[in-house]
């Protein structure tokens, strides 16, 4: 089989010649640049520029002789763009590595701490003080006063999406939409792994971006009306985006790939009937977008935490596959999952724990743990190979390169 043909096969629950591996092929899928420039020392590859893509997370951009080194089957869309020098400034990781910065997201120093900062207005929009691996959100632009009308003119105020998704190759406007259509063109002719199109279309995620975690649960709660406008407002924001997202890419990519943490540790962050109110519908819609203008896509969402009682709900607006399968949170238990929801679902993570086993376990116990979790996935397809979420910054080496090999030899 293909990358392609493998990971397709098991979306579509038949059991391909071997588990479909899946390494930076969308931003909860990769590695922290940290590590990354670690596990290139480890495993003896040249010396290359470490490229950090997110730099809010701290993700490497995974070279070629890594993705072949571990037979990676899924790339990310992204990596068609930004080739040039000019899209890249020097920047120092946290341990002092040397690296290079997308030139739109380069932090600044100020106070002792690293900034980020808004593209339009110059406001502080992250911090990154000393001795922290990761930025942290400290502007939301509902806060004080919301603007239903307006989100557009506030998605560059907050951390994620301003950040997140690069301006620089691509760009707005109509010719932005162009150079994406090629990109994507490009890197189809180019690869045979199954390509994943990042869109994104948060709902819980953006109220929680705009107003901050405890205000858009108090709007939900207490001032329904207004949070359907917002939401209202939101989906159609979305709609006109994803139709022009896969007007441009939808023939060239095979997985779309939405996003919206729903969980926490101990469960969903709201009841299922919370839910089946305000967002099921609005994924529905969404989703329902895809499936008529690019039937051939399957419908990923990347939702991290104990999101088991809402799966039904999700599995009913259309989804296909779900990531990262978060197996130490409640209700998550990988055979539970398998066994309720294995025939209508594919499980796109949940391959090695990463919050105990990767970080504090030995090579051997990475292995272990790795074919148990493939041995309950696995069956009747269904089932990517992912670790749960990045890897991040501080896991030894060896353990990376014993779960991968765990992965392709089970």
């Amino acid at each position: 089989m293909t990358p392609r043909e493998r990971v397709l096969a098991a979306l579509n629950h038949q059991e391909p010649d071997r588990v479909p591996i899946d390494l930076s092929g969308h931003r909860s899928s990769g590695i922290a640049a940290m590590a990354y420039a670690r596990l290139r020392n480890y495993l003896g590859l040249p010396k290359k520029p470490i490229r950090v893509y997110d730099p809010v997370q701290q993700l490497a951009i995974v070279d070629e002789d890594v993705l072949q080194r571990f037979q990676v089957d899924v790339i990310e869309l992204g990596r068609a763009f930004a080739h040039e020098d000019k899209y890249w400034t020097e920047w120092t990781l946290p341990d002092g590595t040397p690296c290079l910065m997308p030139v739109w997201a380069k932090p600044d120093r100020e106070n002792g701490e690293w900034v980020l900062r808004s593209q339009v207005t110059g406001r502080i929009i992250a911090r990154m003080p000393e001795n922290v691996w990761y930025f942290e959100q400290t502007n939301w632009p509902f806060l004080e006063q919301d603007d239903p009308d307006h989100i557009e003119a506030a998605i560059p105020e907050c951390m994620w999406t301003a950040v997140a998704s690069p301006p620089g190759p691509i760009g707005d406007g109509p010719d932005g939409a162009r150079v994406l259509r090629e990109g994507a063109r490009r890197l189809r002719q180019q690869t045979d792994r199954a390509i994943i199109g990042l869109f994104g279309g948060n709902l819980l995620e953006f109220g929680q971006f705009l107003y901050r975690n405890d205000n858009f649960f108090m709007l939900l709660a207490g001032e329904p009306e207004r949070a359907r406008r917002f939401l209202d407002k939101l989906l159609e924001m979305h709609l006109r985006n994803l139709e022009s997202f896969l007007s441009a890419v939808g023939e060239h990519i095979d997985v779309i790939l939405f996003g919206d943490d729903l969980g926490m540790q101990s469960g969903p962050q709201m009841s299922p009937a919370m839910y089946r109110e305000y967002f099921q519908p609005r994924e529905r819609a969404m989703w329902q977008l895809v499936k008529q203008r690019a039937p051939h896509l399957k419908i990923m969402l990347h939702c991290c935490g104990g999101v088991r009682e809402l799966l039904p709900g999700l599995i009913d607006a259309g989804l296909d596959a779900i990531n990262p399968v978060q197996i130490t949170c409640r209700g998550m238990e990988p055979a539970r999952l398998k066994r309720d929801f294995g025939s209508r679902l594919t499980f796109w993570g949940g391959g090695c724990d990463t919050r105990d086993v990767l970080i504090k376990g030995t090579p051997a116990q990475v292995r272990e743990h790795v074919r148990q979790q493939v041995k309950i996935l696995r069956p009747g397809g269904g089932f990517v190979f992912q670790q749960v979420h990045n890897i991040m910054a501080d896991v030894p080496p060896a353990n990376v390169v014993a779960m991968y090999e765990a992965a392709r030899e089970a």
